[in-house]
């Protein structure tokens, strides 16, 4: 196993001050290990011993404290450093990824949610609601003629307008409801705890205030109308026969003339 510098630094350390404290033993048995009376030359000879072990044990702390100062500080240090750039990165990953996840959940032009965050919605809704037996409908409206207003006004018009459907439907659903673009000149809106009358109803009022909206493109006033279809749930069809269920809806409130609701 590869031992990082930071530990190679701290075995020095220690294998440092542990000699010293040897050399120090050494020094206590040379003082206390000799009883009894001693000539003035034995006496000399073990001031002598002491006073070299004294200095190397000095010599061994002073080489710790160096060791220290010049090797252990600057690891720790550097490691600090080293962690509070990994820190940062990892805040800045964490927020480029949350970024990233609500970019990947949204209409980049609109703002709103898009297509993938209203499948997991609805099947999310669908289970829940299947465990509470409450009723959830599900409308999917298409603008009229979009593809005209993109050929006569340009495409750039066409946003504007898409961008003012998508406020108007955010403006008039509640704060429960699923509202998405799924694509194109189709929104769709995941509306829980309404009959079939009442989902008319809503549905309806969203016809009028889209075909009220003030859109206008250099000296016209555009008019701007919506094909919408609608489903209540039934509580036993899957996600995917309930949203074919209200697309069909749609297809109906086209042929039959476009600026409807077909339930």
């Amino acid at each position: 196993m590869r031992l990082h510098r930071s530990e190679i630094a701290f075995a020095v350390l220690m294998s440092v001050i542990l000699a010293a404290g040897v050399v120090l033993f050494l020094a206590y048995l040379a003082v206390t290990g000799r009883g009894g009376e001693t000539g003035a030359a034995e006496t000399l000879i073990i001031e002598t011993d002491i006073n070299r072990l004294v200095l190397v044990a000095m010599i061994l702390q002073g080489n710790a404290l160096c060791a220290g100062a010049f090797l252990i500080y600057p690891l720790i240090r550097t490691q600090v450093r080293e962690e509070g750039k990994l820190r940062q990165m990892t805040a800045s990953l964490s927020v480029r990824s949350q970024t990233m996840e609500r970019a990947a959940l949204t209409d980049g032009l609109t703002g709103m949610q898009n297509r993938r965050y209203f499948d997991d919605a609805l099947r999310e809704y669908l289970a829940e609601f299947r465990r509470i037996e409450r009723p959830v409908g599900l409308i999917i409206l298409d603008l009229d003629h979009f593809k005209r207003v993109n050929d006569t006004y340009g495409h750039d018009t066409g946003d504007e307008v898409l961008k003012a459907v998508a406020a108007c439907l955010k403006d008039i659903t509640r704060y429960h409801d699923v509202v998405a673009r799924l694509g194109g000149e189709e929104f769709a809106v995941v509306a829980p705890n309404m009959d079939i009358d009442m989902l008319s109803r809503f549905a309806e009022r969203i016809r009028k205030t889209v075909a009220g909206l003030p859109i206008v493109s250099g000296k016209t006033r555009l008019t701007i109308t919506a094909s919408i279809g609608l489903a209540l749930w039934d509580r036993k069809e899957s996600v995917e026969e309930l949203f074919r269920r209200a697309d069909a809806k749609l297809y109906s409130a086209k042929r039959d003339g476009r600026n409807r609701v077909s339930a």
